[in-house]
């Protein structure tokens, strides 16, 4: 630990301690000397640094996290290579985690977590709108400080890893299965609404003090998302309001037409529900009665019982009645008039126990017979995994392929058996290999509209996002830049964002009306426009401003002709007879004389308009 503790990452980064352990990399604290701030840098374990796939993945995805800045969102500040390895280097948050928080306290308080709840669904709003995807939304990513602020960690580095999220054939060990929605457990493709499930999840665990499924295994729990119908949150905590309940029951719709359209619906919702206001939710649950909370307690109690959704076959129904006795509730099976037969049952199976004890003397079979610890081999390369097999001393089994867009390409998928399993020495291990995908490389659509834009990349089998910004360089409607930029390989259906200009930045022409002629120029100067001259007889004193076009107030792009009318003071009078007009308007101040420097137009375009 204390060569750990000297290392210096990009001779800038000091790492001090270890702070925390994941599944792919470990967390220090460090110093960053260059600006003299205590930061946290994510090192990555070896093993992930040798995938060339994997580490174009990550550095994508780093770079999309480096790019959400949010007051709910640790920051990403820098990424680079050291010692064979890669690393992130992220906000440094003093506090503790939100699963820690539920550990150390239990449940939380409803107003407490609905409020918990809507800062981390700020931050998945903010980031579905920049095309970002969490993925991995669980306690152990969300970061209280000491005064409260919440913050959510590892946004885009779930989809660097996503192999290991692949949880739709048993043998595939992940640790946040707890928290996956169901189309994640199936394998499917995800968008925003599988991070409103997640965070459902998320609140559902903080207002009972532990998640909605649980099971022997990761595959036992993504099957119950999948599968099993929800627990209501009031079976397990009576004291959570029915309208709360509510929005857990709709975050956490197995169907995503039935969920929250986004995370931003979700935060209104408990937003209402804090204000005491009707929340939106479809169902709003009515109280339990006494009676009916402790059936629904004991249906739900049982962490790895599957009676509540198993089927049973109905030639063979088995009835089971629910007894209370001294305020405790357990199962009576009918009772059957059938000693005889179990009698009769032991004895043979004494018997045959016998026989398999003799056979097994006999074949020396009663020694002890070693057994290993399967190592975790998923998102691995099949020879790293091989590697790992080996030292183990285990053998490779059987090894098959399967494409998985989201995954990179010659990992492993799933393992049988899974990591963990104690079996004996010499045990085959079967795996399931990603096979490769073909990259693409992102076409340079900068300069292009919107429309061709689209087609260029839809014509490279990419997903478009388009985002409107601000340019006074680009024209209206045309693409300023790509994210990830053009040249980069990404793998096929990925979403590039398009920012399309949407003009120049408006500003409003200020009121110079009433002032004099050199200080309107000044002021409109001072603005950032093109002031020109137009004068023209009034009863205003000369020299004074009449009017401007366009008129004040009015949004025009920043350096636009402003045309300042300047009074040249009455008109003179004549006394010709009334049938002759002509010698006055000839002789009267020219409509039209320039005194400033600047193009004499009497008209100003705006371009934004035209």
């Amino acid at each position: 630990m204390a060569e750990e503790e000297q290392r210096v990452f990009n001779a800038r980064y000091e790492l001090h301690r270890r702070i925390a352990r994941g599944g792919m990399a470990d967390v220090f604290l460090a110093r960053d000397s260059l600006l003299d701030r205590p930061v946290a840098v994510k090192v990555l374990f070896p093993e992930f640094a040798t995938d060339p796939t994997f580490v174009q993945r990550f550095r994508r995805e780093a770079q999309a996290a480096a790019n959400l800045s949010h007051p709910n969102i640790v920051s990403v500040y820098d990424w680079g290579e050291e010692g064979g390895t890669y690393f992130i280097v992220m906000e440094y948050i003093e506090g503790r985690s939100l699963a820690q928080t539920i550990r150390d306290e239990g449940r939380l308080d409803p107003g407490r977590a609905a409020g918990i709840t809507a800062d981390v669904a700020a931050a998945l709003g903010f980031a579905h709108r920049n095309g970002v995807v969490h993925r991995d939304v669980k306690p152990g990513n969300v970061i209280i400080s000491p005064s409260g602020q919440v913050k959510v960690a590892d946004f885009g580095i779930a989809r660097a890893v996503s192999t290991q999220e692949n949880l739709t054939q048993a043998g595939t060990v992940m640790g946040t299965a707890t928290y996956f929605s169901p189309e994640q457990a199936r394998g499917e493709s995800v968008d925003p609404r599988s991070d409103v499930y997640s965070l459902g999840v998320v609140l559902y665990e903080m207002l009972t003090g532990r998640p909605p499924f649980t099971g022997d295994s990761p595959v036992a729990v993504a099957y119950k998302h999948v599968q099993e119908a929800l627990p209501p949150p009031r079976s397990r905590n009576p004291d959570i309001p029915p309208a709360l309940e509510a929005v857990v029951l709709k975050a956490m719709a197995k169907d995503t037409a039935e969920r929250y359209a986004s995370a931003e619906d979700l935060r209104s919702d408990l937003r209402r529900f804090r204000e005491g206001t009707q929340v939106r939710a479809a169902a709003v649950a009515a109280p339990l009665s006494a009676a009916d909370a402790a059936t629904r307690a004991v249906t739900a109690a049982p962490a790895a019982d599957y009676g509540a959704t198993r089927a049973i076959p109905a030639a063979a129904p088995e009835t089971r009645t629910l007894r209370r006795e001294e305020d405790r509730y357990y199962d009576e099976p009918p009772r059957r008039q059938n000693t005889a037969f179990i009698v009769v049952l032991v004895a043979l199976l004494a018997v045959l126990a016998g026989l398999l004890f003799l056979l097994a003397s006999n074949l020396g079979l009663g020694e002890d017979t070693a057994e290993v610890e399967v190592p975790e081999v998923v998102g691995a390369t099949q020879a790293q995994a091989e590697t790992l097999l080996r030292d183990a001393e285990l053998t490779v089994g059987t090894v098959t392929t399967e494409e998985d867009p989201d995954a990179a390409a010659g990992v492993v998928l799933r393992q049988d058996p899974p990591a963990g399993e104690m079996v004996e020495e010499g045990r085959a291990v079967a795996l399931v290999v990603n096979t490769a995908l073909e990259p693409v490389l992102v076409p340079d659509v900068e300069g292009l509209s919107e429309l061709d834009a689209r087609g260029r990349l839809e014509a490279r089998d990419l997903v478009p996002q388009f985002q409107r910004q601000e340019s006074d360089e680009v024209e209206e409607g045309d693409v300023i830049s790509s994210n990830p930029p053009a040249g980069t390989e990404v793998p096929p259906r990925s979403t590039v964002v398009v920012f399309v200009s949407s003009g120049p930045p408006l500003v409003a022409v200020p009121p110079v009306t009433g002032s004099q002629q050199d200080a309107a120029l000044n002021t409109l100067l001072g603005a950032g426009f093109r002031p020109q001259i137009r004068q023209e007889a009034s009863n205003q004193v000369a020299g004074t401003v009449i009017r401007t076009e366009p008129s004040a107030g009015t949004q025009v792009p920043e350096g636009s002709t402003v045309t300042v009318i300047v009074s040249t003071g009455p008109a003179p009078t004549t006394t010709a007879a009334p049938t002759t007009t002509a010698a006055p308007t000839t002789t009267s101040a020219p409509t039209t004389s320039s005194t400033f420097p600047f193009p004499t137009s009497t008209t100003v375009s705006n371009p934004r308009q035209g």
